[in-house]
């Protein structure tokens, strides 16, 4: 993952696994910071992910071509916020205001936790509206 300042944009370098008239699906491997470590085969920590991702758009490129993936970063600031600020936030209130009912510490901790559940469940059915306002292209 690169930076360009110039453009406040976040670079992924993929690989086109297929592209049509309408849209390029990319295939982007990510790598955990311990990658290049001498322990790595033996450790359970690292590892790589991999992510398709669709890019709409009619771009010249055949299976197999190496691109580049941009994003704006505040698209990046937002998936941030969605998948860990706001629901620390939600832990946070919903503890403070347990606790603050007298309810058990034990109850208390287990009922924040549960109120996980629904927050993923509601992005999880929202998942095609909100995956709809991010936004990636392809460098050229």
């Amino acid at each position: 993952m690169a930076s360009s300042d110039k453009y406040e944009n976040i670079e992924h370098e993929g690989i086109v696994k297929r592209s049509d008239s309408s849209s390029a699906t990319v295939l982007i491997t990510t790598a955990s910071a311990c990658t290049g470590c001498h322990a790595e085969g033996m450790c359970n920590i690292s590892g790589k992910e991999e992510k398709i991702i669709d890019v709409p758009g009619n771009y010249n490129l055949s299976p197999g071509d190496v691109v580049t993936i941009l994003m704006k970063k505040s698209m990046g600031y937002k998936a941030l916020f969605l998948g860990y600020v706001l629901p620390f936030i939600l832990v946070i209130v919903t503890l403070i205001l347990l606790i603050s009912l007298s309810v058990p510490e034990g109850w208390a901790g287990l009922g924040t936790l549960l109120m996980l559940l629904p927050y993923y469940l509601t992005l999880w059915l929202f998942r095609k509206s909100i995956n709809s306002k991010f936004s990636f292209t392809i460098k050229t």
